[in-house]
């Protein structure tokens, strides 16, 4: 029998190498898709549950480069709400054409108990033209050191314990609520003394003194914030270090970090750090139950890595039908550490990729690929990296704001960075083997009424050009867009265009690599014409 390479080299049709791409047994009945808030489904060339039939191909993630102006925001004079860290334990969205970002100060460079002072590290505020320069505008809501000139934003609770944010947050906006009132969403951190958690304490764990809790607020401009209720969205239950918060398929859905003895994994064994998630219908009533959303792959083996943990869940991107997110690689340091240095001394962390298509199971595409690395001896984020809920697509451009962590106290450049990326340039497609056929499909895909198809590409070009039909829900050509009507893509580009008329309601996607030249498919998109 020939051997792979020769047998490719022999060069099949289109139609005969269709043939080696396996048939769905539920290919008759498209899937349903949630498109973005722009109107807009993508496949990424990463997301193998969108394209999960290929030929001779092979996908590499691509890290993102750090900003040459690093840090971007940093921290603020002695005095300031943002004087011991600035860092993106918090979000950046993109509106109105300006950059908003909230982001969690802390007053002084010291720790109590391993705490910030008083329990609290205030929720910032800055802004921004372009997402490289901020300024951080005087709110006038709440008194610190005297002078309410600061950007600290207000939130109003009963208890007062509820109000103070003591760790990471998660802001999103949802401009589809009918109450204006909540059209800005967070959930955080705060840590409340047990006799001011209502509905009872976690039967689970050592007895502490104060509870973990997990507080949800809104807001009608992102400044001004009340609670929702009077009580942690775990009161009762379990102490849950929630970080992230998104509204994926109509249910939110809040993730975060525990570990033994709160958290275990399936099979009942300990485990350090993973990822959990609860949901909720309204963002008022939150389930009891929760979902193992996320471990890392060295926390699920039979013997475990030691050390491996996954650190504060993930900070995440809601791309309307899929979810992408960057996590903490946490790595415990030696055993033996240096007199008088803390627990965490030489803990290490850099930031690995993950995707969801059903908002609830995180999966790497790579395993343990390092999206952003810490820097080497000498950077300013030479020891713990943080992720953010901090994604922009920023011209031709995607824009990650993260931050940098001294776990080891002493409070070395705790400030926020900025990485940059092709736009939606997290991963390609290209030929396994060069000079041979290669070819992907999607699965079956009901796109927005209307909708044309586009396609992120590079390397392409007249002479080589990539061509993509589409097939039925039977796998069949559609005469339409296939044959002598298939789009031939001869220019690279950030969204180049197929048909001018709009997709049928239900498709898949096929698309045919030249045999030549370095091709690289970064996304397919179903949306409108401008975005």
């Amino acid at each position: 029998m020939p051997s792979r390479r020769s047998f490719l080299k022999g060069g099949l049709t289109t139609a005969a190498l269709s043939s080696f791409l396996p048939r769905s047994s539920t290919a008759t009945a498209a899937e349903p898709a949630a498109p973005s808030s722009t109107g807009e489904l993508t496949c990424f060339a990463f997301d193998d549950h969108s394209i999960p039939w290929r030929d001779n191909l092979k996908l590499t993630l691509v890290p993102a480069a750090k900003h040459p102006a690093n840090p971007v925001v940093r921290c603020g004079p002695e005095g300031a709400p943002d004087f011991g860290h600035a860092i993106i334990y918090g979000s950046v969205l993109h509106i109105g054409g300006k950059f908003r970002m909230w982001y969690l100060g802390m007053t002084q460079r010291k720790m109590e108990r391993g705490q910030a002072p008083g329990w609290w590290r205030p929720m910032c505020y800055a802004e921004s033209d372009d997402g490289i320069h901020w300024t951080k505008p005087d709110l006038g809501l709440v008194e610190f050191n005297g002078s309410t000139k600061n950007n600290i934003c207000l939130i109003e609770s009963d208890p007062y314990s509820l109000s103070r944010i003591d760790d990471f947050f998660s802001v999103i906006h949802d401009p589809e609520d009918p109450d204006p009132a909540r059209r800005y969403k967070v959930a955080y951190i705060a840590h409340v003394p047990f006799e001011e958690v209502r509905g009872g304490r976690s039967k689970i764990g050592p007895n502490e003194k104060r509870w973990c809790s997990f507080v949800c607020a809104t807001s009608a401009d992102g400044w001004r914030w009340k609670v929702v209720g009077d009580r942690p969205a775990n009161a009762g239950g379990e102490r849950f270090e929630v970080s992230g918060l998104y509204r994926f398929n109509g249910t939110y859905h809040a993730t975060g970090q525990l570990l033994s003895p709160w958290t275990s994994l399936p099979d009942g064994r300990d485990c350090g750090r993973v990822m959990l998630a609860y949901q909720s219908p309204d963002f008022e009533h939150w389930s009891n139950a929760k979902s193992l959303a996320f471990a890392r792959p060295g926390q699920l083996l039979a013997e475990p890595i030691k050390g491996q943990q996954t650190h504060m869940g993930a900070g995440l991107w809601n791309r309307g039908n899929v979810m992408l997110g960057l996590y903490g690689q946490w790595q415990d340091g030696p055993a033996e550490k240096p007199k008088g240095s803390t627990h965490l001394w030489g803990t290490r962390i850099d930031l690995g990729f993950i995707m969801s298509n059903d908002g609830v199971h995180f999966r790497e595409p790579v395993q343990d690929f390092k999206m952003i690395a810490r820097g080497g001896d000498g950077a300013w984020d030479n020891i713990c990296l943080l992720q953010g809920h901090a994604f922009v697509n920023v011209g031709e451009q995607t824009y990650i704001w993260y931050s940098h962590w001294d776990c080891e106290g002493e409070f070395r450049s705790q400030e926020i960075g900025l990485a940059t990326l092709r736009r939606d340039g997290f991963g390609y497609l290209s030929p396994r083997v060069k000079d041979a056929p290669a070819q992907c499909a999607t699965k079956i895909l009901r796109a927005p009424h209307g909708a044309q198809l586009f396609v992120n590409i590079d390397g392409i070009s007249a002479d080589a050009p990539l061509v993509i039909e589409l097939l039925d829900t039977n796998q069949q050509p559609l005469p339409d867009f296939s044959g002598a009507k298939a789009a031939h893509i001869t220019a690279s580009g950030l969204r180049q265009s197929t048909w001018a008329q709009p997709l049928p309601a239900s498709f898949a996607a096929r698309v045919t690599f030249p045999a030549t030249g370095e091709p690289r498919l970064y996304a397919l998109y179903a949306g409108p014409a401008s975005v």
